[in-house]
């Protein structure tokens, strides 16, 4: 009886979870062996072109580059707060007194006993601790970033362009992870009305961060596109 009442959890909501950590491995995959195929790959080689310019001409640009650093630090600041926000909400319901009641039937639409429901919360309060935390570590790195970034340069100074541009990319690497934590847990979230949208959600979820994450015309491409046309269109 127990398995039938929690049958589709089982079922559907692991497989779900396999679909999405499939895709995000698959996209490591490409990331480290075909980088120019890839948004994550493309803007990471752009960054660091971007605080080699930065360095070198740091009299005239620091402005600049502190303002494009305060604002990747408000974009990571905002998403630890609704991080943060949202465990304190989810902790304030699972400490609660409040008993779920069973409108579906459980057959169809998953278990919905105290531990299930539980575990659903917690498993969405993990996800979120977990976002917060590779935020709050993203908000670290490029802070000092910041600083490093218009230090004097000195022949003898460990601080380099390249040491520079390697704490920058732990930065935007804990922000890229944040965020596809946060992203994970919107599926989850469903699944406090059944595991059936969990799995359509993560099955959606999919083709929408691959059109994110691919590049789906190669830079050299285009340029054979245009070249052949001898024109091309700008929106």
């Amino acid at each position: 009886m127990e398995w039938r009442k929690c049958y589709l959890d089982v079922i559907l909501v692991p497989l779900g979870f396999l679909i999405t950590a499939g895709y995000h491995g698959w996209l490591w995959h490409n990331v480290r062996t075909k980088p120019e195929t890839t948004i994550i790959g493309i803007n990471t080689r752009g960054r660091r072109l971007w605080v080699s310019a930065m360095i070198k001409d740091n009299e005239k640009k620091n402005i600049l580059a502190v303002q494009t650093l305060r604002n990747t630090i408000m974009g990571s600041t905002l998403m630890a707060t609704t991080s943060i926000l949202l465990c304190c909400g989810l902790a304030a319901v699972i400490s609660s007194t409040y008993s779920v009641k069973k409108p579906l039937n459980d057959a169809v639409y998953g278990a919905h006993g105290e531990f299930m429901v539980a575990l659903k919360y917690v498993t969405l309060l993990t996800l979120f601790l977990f976002s917060f935390m590779c935020h709050s570590l993203s908000i670290r790195f490029i802070n000092q970033v910041n600083i490093l970034i218009n230090s004097p340069q000195d022949p003898t100074s460990p601080v380099t362009p390249e040491y520079v541009s390697e704490l920058l990319e732990k930065g935007y690497i804990l922000n890229t992870v944040g965020n596809r934590l946060f992203y994970a847990a919107l599926p989850l979230l469903l699944w406090i009305f059944g595991p059936v949208l969990v799995f359509l959600c993560s099955i959606t979820m999919v083709p929408m961060l691959y059109n994110l994450d691919f590049v789906l015309t190669r830079p050299d491409q285009k340029g054979k596109n245009m070249d052949a046309s001898g024109n091309s269109d700008f929106v």
